[in-house]
């Protein structure tokens, strides 16, 4: 995240799981736009225009939307339906809205014919929703969902991003799938009011924040070496260092829901415990000894405040097809 990432380069070491963002685009035979995200229930039609207002519950398509005309059509309006759902909650820290955005940028390349990449696809869909919408935020979202896979991932300077596709052995993916719990603590978080205040933190040379993001830093430079080596001991250390650094960036990153999810979890067994994205609430991950995984998802359900979810990787990035 900026601007940190500018000035002393960043590491995320990330993974993508079988939840998917779906993008359907169809051209329509009327002049008019129809946007539709199925899982929420909304829906928004306006009269065709080369550029429309990108706010309410379905900005990510206007913004995706006035995009993809201005830049691929030069300001030439297209008429389409874009009808779109998500197997993740919104405001889980999962990164659904980025990976929303990389499936409609990917329906977008694929019904025009676009000569993009994975790269290109990638830093399109981030300065869609950070630069275009300014919605706060990082860069390793967009990158994870489209290449997917085991990726570590490099951030420098005039926004120069490097994936590096590692190459963990199977039985090193078995052990850590049958290690991690997901939990839903049952509490969409917003995200903006905390990046917000890790970015002043940052701008204002707060020391123990920027201490706390080197430290961060550092612990996906070990996570990375634990996973290629298969040292999941020194692994569940280092996610346990990373969580206890995280929270030092922002004042508003852990919360009772995410404290009670994580104490619960460990006194059942689990090894370590960190939130997923900003933090807040959303999506907590444990790291567990598989024999004590049941004991560790009781222990979680008995807290009658939200779900556990299983956890399964995937190898694959972003995929667009045609139907017809």
């Amino acid at each position: 995240m900026s601007p940190y990432c500018d000035r002393f380069g960043g590491l995320v070491l990330n993974a993508t799981i079988d939840l998917y963002a779906y993008a359907t685009v169809a051209l329509l035979d009327e002049p008019k736009l129809r946007f539709v995200a199925t899982d929420q229930q909304q829906v928004f039609q306006c009269p065709l225009d080369p550029l429309i207002p990108a706010s309410g519950p379905l900005s990510l398509h206007q913004g995706v939307y006035n995009r993809i005309v201005r830049e691929f059509r030069n300001g030439e309006p297209l008429a389409v339906s874009i009808s779109t759902h998500s197997d993740a909650p919104a405001g889980s820290g999962l990164g659904a809205s980025s990976t929303l955005v990389v499936a409609m940028v990917k329906a977008f390349v694929e019904i025009l014919n676009l000569p993009l990449g994975e790269y290109d696809i990638a830093r399109l869909a981030y300065e869609i929703e950070r630069i275009d919408l300014g919605l706060q935020g990082g860069r390793q979202d967009q990158y994870a969902a489209t290449f997917g896979g085991v990726n570590y991932i490099e951030f420098y300077a005039n926004e120069r991003v490097v994936v590096n596709p590692l190459r963990v052995k199977n039985w090193i993916m078995s052990e850590l799938e049958a290690s991690t719990v997901l939990y839903y603590t049952g509490v969409s978080r917003e995200s903006a009011r905390i990046i917000a205040e890790q970015s002043q933190r940052m701008e204002a040379q707060d020391v123990d924040s920027l201490a706390a993001l080197d430290e961060l830093k550092d612990e996906a430079r070990s996570m990375k070496e634990c996973i290629l080596r298969g040292d999941l001991d020194r692994f569940a250390q280092s996610m346990q260092k990373g969580w206890a650094a995280k929270q030092r960036t922002a004042s508003s990153i852990n919360s009772s829901p995410v404290q009670r999810a994580i104490d619960a979890a460990r006194e059942a067994g689990a090894y370590a415990g960190k939130v997923s994205g900003a933090g807040g609430g959303g999506f907590v991950i444990l790291f567990v000894d598989p024999e004590r995984r049941a004991d560790v998802t009781r222990a979680l359900t008995d807290l009658g405040e939200g779900a556990t979810h299983q956890c399964h990787f995937t190898a694959r990035g972003t995929q667009g097809w045609r139907i017809g």
